[in-house]
């Protein structure tokens, strides 16, 4: 089965949408302000029309590569192209200063790669016990899985827990718009006969990260991508010497940013900082971390990539995204016909498979296009940033149209759009929102089927062990960063008495 899945991958016309992928994250990624999300959303419903094999190779090639990408911007003009090379900006950005963006920038994409295989290594071997244990799961374990996952909107947050938990209760209320998942009674349909089946969430993804965040450029004058004098590339690719002092510290990093990337709502710069804090603390090199050292750079490089097989284990073999990204292609996956979790290791096991070997594909297509395109790497910040608001406003239009051929999802398209914006400068961050959409169902759904197999007992949740085991995770992961605020602020106060 799997010499059938590396065939059917090493097919060329699943290697053309790969590669097509590989190079639209590179441009996604590469340009600040354009996220991976963003992307996914735009072309999950233009891939509609493909084989499922052809656009999820094009949606694994966006999302490895823009995370990748990103790195490019923060080496060469010191702004991360995406949040997981904010780490990436602190040595790659010197090395460029010093006359070394060539180097970095071939760290940045070996380094991304070894990472990204890593992890998608670890995916093959964990993925299936993970799943045979997951189909242990009934009715009352699916409800506290989703709570679970509900609970990580304080991991996506970002500057606001308040505002995090607010955007996840409001996506929740979305998910209940639609057919009772009980009793097929329409609920919250004001008669519109296009709600039935519930709101779109590609569309309200398509709006909230695409056509929003392109409204937000076009009001915040700080998003301009204003045009940067050439820069000095030099020599690509780093010593055999370096190489054997990076492997120790990388391959650890690697393997711990999978962890890290396992867990729902953590994501690659929680990686990267935890990852770079680590080895500086352990290096030789410790003096040079932050100030343009190499290993610094790789260490960061790795963990970027080395969270995506993390968060692909866990969206696949339980249902629950374990980034922003693979919240966004559960709804890809759903679009196929695949539903994410344990029963797609048993009814859909060969594209299973696919999946797998398409993960370590695209990160060799990413090494290849990487290399063979870093010297022109720095012509990718200089597009004008008219034409890029003109092509996501149109991919956005036809995404969304795209979906069910529809214009009622257009229309809500736009109106997330409006709303993302409005609630970009307010500051209320948008993942928790997409989360609570997504999971909201699930819960529902699976509440109300334990509380009627039990005859209304909310017992059924405690006297199982897995489902209590994870309701003791959810409330640790909501009342854990407030209990830590509280510490922090009471050290402070001791600090400050001191001091007088």
């Amino acid at each position: 089965m799997i010499i059938q899945a590396i065939t059917a991958v090493l097919s060329p016309d699943v290697l053309l949408f790969m590669t097509i992928g590989v190079v639209v994250g590179a441009l996604i990624g590469a340009l600040p302000g354009l996220s991976v999300v963003m992307a996914i959303s735009i072309l999950t419903p233009i891939t509609f029309s493909l084989e499922p094999a052809q656009g999820l190779a094009m949606l694994i090639g966006v999302y490895n590569s823009g995370v990748w990408a990103g790195g490019i911007s923060a080496i060469l003009v010191n702004t991360p192209g995406t949040p997981a090379s904010i780490m990436t900006t602190l040595d790659g950005y010197a090395m460029t200063k010093r006359g070394q963006a060539g180097l970095a920038l071939g760290i940045n994409t070996i380094y991304s790669v070894i990472g990204g295989i890593i992890s998608s290594i670890i995916l093959m071997i964990a993925a299936f016990p993970i799943a045979k244990f997951a189909l242990k799961f009934g009715p009352a374990e699916y409800f506290a899985l989703a709570l679970f996952g509900l609970s990580m909107i304080i991991g996506i947050s970002e500057k606001s827990i308040i505002k995090g938990i607010m955007m996840g209760c409001f996506g929740f209320l979305l998910a209940t718009v639609g057919l009772d998942s009980m009793y097929a009674y329409p609920r919250f349909t004001m008669g519109n006969m296009d709600l039935l089946q519930g709101i779109p969430y590609v569309a309200v993804m398509i709006g909230l990260f695409g056509f929003g965040e392109v409204l937000t450029q076009i009001f915040d004058s700080s998003s301009v991508l204003e045009k940067k004098e050439k820069t000095k590339i030099g020599r690509i690719l780093p010593t055999w010497k370096q190489f054997r002092t990076f492997a120790p510290i990388t391959f650890i990093c690697a393997l711990f940013s999978t962890v890290i990337g396992a867990i729902p709502g953590a994501g690659g710069d929680i990686a990267s900082i935890i990852c770079w804090d680590q080895a500086k603390k352990v290096s030789k090199d410790k003096e040079n971390y932050g100030k343009g050292s190499e290993e610094g750079l790789a260490v960061t490089c790795v963990s970027n990539n080395g969270i995506i097989g993390g968060a692909m284990t866990t969206m696949m073999t339980l249902g629950i995204p374990g980034d922003a990204v693979t919240a966004v292609l559960i709804g890809s996956l759903m679009m196929y016909g695949l539903q994410p979790g344990p029963m797609m290791f048993v009814d859909d096991r060969p594209f299973v498979y696919k999946i797998m070997i398409m993960m370590i594909i695209a990160n060799i297509v990413i090494l290849v296009f990487g290399l063979a395109t870093a010297k022109a790497s720095a012509m990718l910040l200089n597009f004008k940033k008219e034409y890029i608001w003109i092509a996501i406003m149109i991919l956005s239009l036809v995404g969304s149209y795209a979906i069910n051929n529809s214009v009622f999802d257009v229309i809500i398209m736009l109106i997330c759009g409006v709303v993302g914006f409005f609630l970009k400068r307010c500051d209320f961050p948008l993942p928790p929102l997409i989360l609570g959409l997504i999971l909201g169902s699930m819960a529902e759904s699976n509440l109300r089927r334990a509380l009627a197999l039990s005859s209304g007992s909310f017992g059924v949740f405690f006297t199982s062990p897995i489902s209590l085991v994870l309701i003791v995770f959810t409330c640790a992961a909501l009342i854990g960063p407030f209990i830590m605020r509280i510490v922090k602020k009471g050290k402070k106060s001791e600090v400050a008495h001191e001091g007088e």
